[in-house]
Order: structure tokens, then sequence, then C-alpha cells
């Protein structure tokens, strides 16, 4: 198992070039985000919105034959003193079923305050209330993976 936890500062594992898919796992919505390792620029992509873990693996699997990724990141959401929840114990199994069923290598970003960050951004981009709603996961996995960028570009 390479599935690495990288918490806010350590060093991460040595990331690989290309292409980047970040996903910002949730039981109802998983947000995805797509960057790569020479611009160093994350874009949110889309929010799968199936609870069926069929589809939701079948959309991630169209989306890595699109994008041929060289790596995936999922964030890691844990209380805010560092401590793990239930969502943190389904976020590490997804993140396993991730590199077991698309042998990439994933890692694990801490996204404490992710979603909150995410709907600030949208506000301040004139996007509030209900029409959050569509694009949250995907900007908090925007968030997610430039955080990810941005650690290792200052490793």
């Amino acid at each position: 198992m390479h599935v690495a936890a990288q918490a806010a500062h350590p060093t991460p594992p040595t990331q690989a070039i290309g292409t980047i898919l970040a996903f910002d796992f949730g039981e109802k919505r998983i947000g995805v985000a797509v960057g790569d390792t020479l611009m160093r620029i994350a874009h949110p992509l889309q929010t799968i919105s199936a609870e069926s873990n069929d589809v939701r693996f079948a959309v991630i699997g169209s989306l890595i034959a699109e994008w041929q990724p060289a790596q995936l990141v999922v964030g890691l959401p844990m209380h805010l003193d560092g401590t793990e929840h239930e969502l943190t114990l389904l976020c590490k199994k997804f993140a396993r079923r991730l590199e077991g069923r698309f042998r990439l290598p994933v890692a694990m970003v801490d996204e404490r305050l992710s979603s909150a960050e995410a709907s600030q951004t949208l506000k301040q981009a004139g996007i509030g209330g209900r029409r959050q709603k569509p694009m949250l996961d995907q900007v908090a996995a925007q968030l997610i993976l430039q955080q990810y960028l941005d650690h290792d570009a200052t490793a």
C-alpha cells in the first residue's frame, strides 16, 4: 500500500510528474479537480453526485482514461484538533480503493476547512447560497490539489 498521508507541512512523498486528479470525498458527492506538475495550477473539474460505488468508480475510471494522470490526491478530513472521525476512515478506504483499482500512486492531503474556504471563494465570485451546491465539492478538490502542488513546490 502506497497511500501516503500528508499532514499540513511534512514533506510529501515524491510527486509524480504530469497530470494529477484530486478528490474531495463525501458520502453523497465527490468533487474532482485537475492540475499538473508543470503549471502547478489546479482547476475544478466536476462533481460526481452518485451514491453508488459502482457508478462513482465508473465515472472516475472515465476521468482517468481521459486525463491519464500520473498521480491521484485525496483530501483527508479531520477534526480541527487533528483527530480522525468517521469520514476520515471512509476517505482512507476510498484512497486504498483508488490505488488498488487504478494502480496509481495516491497521496492524502489534510483538508481541514477546505469546504469552508471553497464556500468563501465562491461567495467572493458572486455565487452564494444554493447556487454553490453543484460547485462546492469540485472547488474544495481544487483547493486540496492546489495545497498539494504549492507544498511540493516548497519542499
